[in-house]
């Protein structure tokens, strides 16, 4: 998450989600701006990104001004908000090399269809790791890909359901590339809710459903990605109409979705019943072991990329268990620890940094156990400095430091806003707070004792003192 500014954008735009969530209701919330991400804040505009065009078209037609509202509320005045669609993520990372992607590669997109989404080259079956998490939806989506042409499952359809970033797209795309490299005599068309709603609408005005029908007619295999998006009664029909004749003519179905078929409160109830009827399988968050193994895998990549990258195993360990999410975080947080390597010329990256680097990427971070008293207790005990003295106007470095310190560590490690910050250290302007954050920045990528004494001062604050 982007910090422009002193600000810490990741904490900002939980708060107005929250005031989102307020004003709409949950279902609203839940439906338009759940996935959505704030991505960078300077100057008055706000950059926000959702997953599909769709979300992003819908959201500036009939949400732009309660979304201004709610960021305004706070962040102060807010001139414009861009909602962009944001690029999926690969991950567990891919090596090169991979024989079944050389395999298919080549003859993509001769195989593709007019309506099928573009396939993402790295995600095959090759380069996404199974564990306890994921080992049942991956064995369904490799039997899918190895039926012999006309061959019937016993589950049909299959319905994949994780939260994001847990590989159900990976999935789907692995299905589509070992498909046309083992058999491609099989035609198998990859969409998501949001392509097969253009599509549809396009025919509609265009006045030629009937081709958009007859699109699907030779169907072997249907891989449906983000499928909770699918929007209006008109839409619904259509594809329960796609999905009946597919099904009842044999024909592979493939959906994945956010939740499973019962929550999918928007889907008429017949359409649910139907997604029920198949085998329906969730991935869960990896386990200790899965997430090792997509770090070594990512780490691998990297250095391929990057020889002169060196990442510690006790760091790796760190990052393990420390990162409890998805492949996107844990990728996330091993991209970020090598850049903080390339950027401070090779530093060593030791435990004390990765823990400070890392610190505001804990999945469920326990941001309001952290109080300002810790904070200044603790500054205090380690620079030998009086509470009094550090809330005082006295300016003698001793203090100085050691004061944009504390401020620096209450920006980071609290909920606080800046003129909050600034009125517990003593009554001070929020400029002298953003100035204070500014600085102990900069010093921590050029001032290596700093930069150890700000990852200590977390460990203790983070750890109750």
């Amino acid at each position: 998450m982007t910090t422009v500014a002193g600000f810490d954008l990741k904490q900002s735009w939980l708060r107005i989600a929250q005031r989102l969530k307020a004003e709409l209701g949950d279902d609203l919330y839940s439906s338009w701006f759940a996935r959505m991400e704030a991505e960078a804040w300077a100057d008055g505009r706000l950059a926000v990104s959702v997953p599909t065009r769709f979300l992003r078209n819908w959201i500036e037609t009939h949400y732009q001004a309660k979304l201004i509202k709610a960021s305004a509320a706070e962040l102060g005045s807010v001139d414009s908000i861009l909602v962009k669609v944001r690029t999926h993520a690969a991950m567990p990372a891919k090596p090169r090399d991979v024989p079944e992607r050389q395999a298919v590669e080549a003859p993509v997109q001769a195989a593709q269809t007019e309506r099928s989404a573009p396939l993402d080259l790295d995600q095959t079956f090759a380069s996404f790791i199974p564990g306890k998490s994921n080992a049942l939806a991956h064995a369904a989506a490799m039997r899918v890909a190895d039926a012999a042409v006309g061959a019937s499952l016993p589950f049909n359809p299959l319905f994949i359901h994780s939260a994001a970033g847990l590989g159900k797209t990976h999935l789907l795309n692995a299905v589509a590339w070992r498909i046309r490299q083992k058999s491609p005599e099989r035609k198998v068309m990859m969409l998501t809710a949001e392509r097969f709603m253009v599509n549809f609408v396009q025919a509609l005005r265009s006045r030629d459903t009937i081709s958009f029908k007859d699109g699907f007619a030779g169907v072997d295999v249907l891989l449906i990605d983000d499928f909770q998006f699918l929007q209006g009664k008109t839409m619904q029909q259509e594809f329960c109409h796609t999905f009946n004749s597919l099904v009842d003519s044999r024909r592979q179905v493939v959906v994945a979705a956010d939740v499973p078929p019962a929550q999918l409160d928007a889907i008429d109830q017949r359409m649910r019943s139907r997604l029920m009827g198949g085998l329906v399988v969730d991935i869960e968050l990896p386990d200790i072991d899965l997430r090792r193994a997509m770090l070594s895998m990512r780490l691998d990549a990297l250095k391929r990329r990057e020889p002169n990258l060196v990442v510690a195993g006790d760091v790796i360990e760190f990052i393990a268990n420390k990162i409890t999410g998805g492949g996107r975080e844990i990728e996330g947080a091993l991209n970020r620890i090598a850049a903080w390597q390339q950027f401070n010329h090779g530093q060593a990256i030791t435990l004390d940094l990765a823990s400070m680097i890392l610190r505001d990427m804990s999945q469920n971070p326990d941001m309001t156990r952290v109080k300002i008293d810790d904070i200044l207790k603790i500054v205090g005990r380690h620079f030998n400095v009086a509470r009094t003295d550090l809330l005082s106007p006295r300016r003698a470095r001793s203090i100085v430091v050691p004061r944009q310190i504390g401020m620096y560590l209450a920006k980071k490690l609290t909920q606080r806003s800046l003129p909050e910050i600034g009125r517990r250290f003593g009554d001070r302007d929020h400029s002298t707070v953003l100035h204070a954050v500014r600085k102990i920045e900069e010093q921590i990528k050029t001032d290596d004792r700093m930069a150890k004494d700000v990852a200590l001062l977390i460990r203790l604050v983070e750890q109750g003192g």
